[in-house]
C-alpha cells in the first residue's frame, strides 16, 4: 500500500530480485508469446499508420515552423515494443498472487511521488534567485533522482504488465473481448507525453491540425511558436499538453493518480478498439466524427476503470453515498461557489454567436476577458482560443464545459443511455462512420 494511504503490504516488488526466480517459459506460454508478438507487430504497423496524416497545404506551411521540435514516433514505439515484448516473453505478472500484483502496482506508484517531489525540488532550486550555484546545490538531489530513475527501469514494466491485465480482465468481464482476449491487446507504456500543437481557423472553432511536439518545450517556447503560426497563417493556434496517445503500445502520462492511470489506459485502448472498426478508420474525417471517437473513449475508459478500481483497489474508490429513506428529508446540495463547467459552456456558446456573425475581433477579445475571469477563480488557463475550444470541445462525456452546445456529444451519451451494456454501446457506435448514423440510432 502506498505509504500516503497505508503501511506498505508485505513482499515489496521495489527490489528486481524475485523476477530472477520466475521458471522458464513453458511450450504452451511460448506459443502464447509468439502468437502475441505476431498480433503485437501487426497491429503497431496498422495503427501507427492510421495515425498518419495525409498533408496538406496549410499542414505544410505549419510544420514549417515545427519540424525540427516534433516528436519521434517510430522511435519510441520501436523502444516501447522492446519493453513489452520483454514483459510478455517473462509473463511474470502471471506468477504473482493477486496480493503481490496490488503489491507491485503501490510500489511503482510510491516510487512516482518520490519521483515527482524530487523533481519539484530540483525545479525549485534551479528557480530560486537566492541559489548562487544551481548546479552545485543540487548534486546529491540529482544523484538520488538517477537512483530512483534506474529504480522505475526495474520497477516500471512490471506495473504496467499487472495494470494491463487487469484492464484486460475487466474488458472481457464487459464483454468487450474475443474467447477472453481484447483485440487488440491492451498494452500501455508510462512516458513523458508529447505536446500538441492545435490550430484552428479564427472565423470558426474547428481543429484543422494537431502537430505531436517533443515533451520538454518551455512555456516561453511555446508561446514563441504559436505566435510565429498565427502571424504566419492567420490562424488561432495552441500548445496543449495530452495524458494519453492512442499508437500502439499506447503513451499514457506518468502520475500517482491510479484512478486516473486505469481510466487513461482504456481510453487510449478504446481507441485502439475503435480503430479496427469504421468509426476509428473515419476519426480524421471530420470535427463531428472525431467527437464521436473522443467521447465514446471517454465514457468506455470511465466505466472500464471504474470496473478494475473496483475490482483490485476499492480503497481507493470515494465511500459511497448513502441512500435516504422516504422519512428522511433530503437537504439540496449547496450549488458550487463556481461552477467552471457551466461558465466555460456559457463561454463556448457566447464565442460561437460572435464567431457566426463574423465578429471575430469581439470574439477573441471576449475570450481573453473571459480567461482572466477564470483565472480570478483559481483556474490557470495561460490561452483562451480558438484552438483551444476545437481541442477541449471534442471531450464531451459530460454535459456542458468546452463542447458548448455541440449537439454530437450529447448524442453519444444518449446513445449510451440506450444501450443495456457497454459492449452493447460500443459495438453500436463502432461500426458508424458518419454523424448522420448516430443522429438516426437515438432518432434524431
Amino acid at each position: 500500500m502506498p505509504r500516503w494511504l497505508t503501511p506498505h503490504l508485505p513482499g515489496s516488488m521495489i527490489d528486481p530480485q524475485p523476477r530472477r526466480e520466475i521458471h522458464p517459459i513453458q511450450p504452451m506460454k511460448r506459443l502464447k508469446y509468439l502468437i502475441s508478438l505476431g498480433i503485437i507487430i501487426l497491429l503497431a504497423a496498422l495503427l501507427l499508420g492510421s495515425s498518419v496524416v495525409l498533408p496538406s497545404d496549410q499542414t505544410e506551411q505549419v510544420r514549417a515552423q515545427t519540424r525540427n521540435i516534433e516528436f519521434d514516433y517510430i522511435t519510441w514505439t520501436l523502444d516501447a515494443l522492446q519493453v513489452k515484448l520483454g514483459g510478455i516473453a517473462l509473463g511474470a505478472a502471471g506468477y504473482l498472487p493477486a496480493e503481490g500484483q496490488r503489491q507491485v502496482v503501490y510500489d511503482y506508484l510510491d516510487l512516482v511521488v518520490r519521483i515527482q517531489g524530487a523533481e519539484a525540488e530540483l525545479n525549485r532550486i534551479y528557480s530560486d534567485p537566492a541559489v548562487q550555484d544551481p548546479l552545485g546545490a543540487s548534486a546529491d538531489l540529482r544523484l538520488i533522482l538517477d537512483d530512483l530513475y534506474r529504480q522505475r527501469l526495474d520497477v516500471a514494466p512490471l506495473a504496467e504488465e499487472v495494470l494491463q491485465g487487469q484492464i484486460s480482465a475487466a474488458a472481457s468481464g464487459l464483454d468487450l473481448a474475443l474467447a477472453g482476449q481484447a483485440l487488440p491487446p491492451v498494452l500501455y507504456h508510462s512516458t513523458p507525453l508529447p505536446l500538441a500543437l492545435i490550430v484552428s481557423p479564427r472565423e470558426v472553432i474547428r481543429q484543422d491540425e494537431n502537430i505531436s511536439l517533443i515533451p520538454d518545450l518551455t512555456v516561453d517556447q511555446q508561446q514563441a511558436l504559436e505566435e510565429e503560426v498565427d502571424a504566419a497563417l492567420n490562424v488561432s493556434s495552441l500548445v496543449v499538453g495530452i495524458g494519453g496517445v492512442g499508437v500502439y503500445p499506447t503513451m499514457v502520462m506518468q502520475t500517482s493518480d491510479l484512478g486516473w492511470i486505469t481510466e487513461v489506459v482504456a481510453h487510449e485502448w478504446v481507441h485502439n478498439f475503435l480503430t479496427l472498426r469504421p468509426l476509428g478508420v473515419s476519426y480524421l474525417t471530420s470535427p463531428e466524427l472525431r467527437t464521436m471517437n473522443e467521447t465514446a473513449a471517454s465514457i468506455a475508459g470511465v466505466e472500464i476503470g471504474h470496473v478494475v478500481m473496483q475490482a483490485h483497489y476499492p480503497e481507493l474508490l470515494p465511500p459511497p453515498v448513502e441512500a435516504t429513506t422516504p422519512s428522511q428529508p433530503v437537504e439540496p446540495p449547496a450549488p458550487p461557489p463556481f461552477d467552471f463547467r457551466a461558465e466555460m459552456r456559457t463561454t463556448r456558446v457566447t464565442v460561437d454567436q460572435l464567431l457566426a456573425e463574423g465578429k471575430i475581433e469581439e470574439a477573441e477579445q471576449y475570450m481573453e476577458e473571459r480567461r482572466i475571469f477564470f483565472w480570478e477563480y483559481g483556474y490557470r488557463i495561460r490561452k483562451l482560443n480558438q484552438a483551444y475550444f476545437a481541442f477541449h470541445g471534442a471531450y464531451a462525456d459530460q454535459p456542458g464545459g468546452a463542447a458548448g452546445e455541440d449537439p454530437v456529444g450529447a448524442a453519444v451519451r444518449e446513445l449510451r443511455l440506450q444501450s443495456s451494456s457497454l459492449a452493447e454501446f460500443l459495438n453500436r457506435i463502432s461500426w458508424m462512420w458518419s454523424s448522420g448514423q448516430l443522429k438516426e440510432a437515438v432518432g434524431e
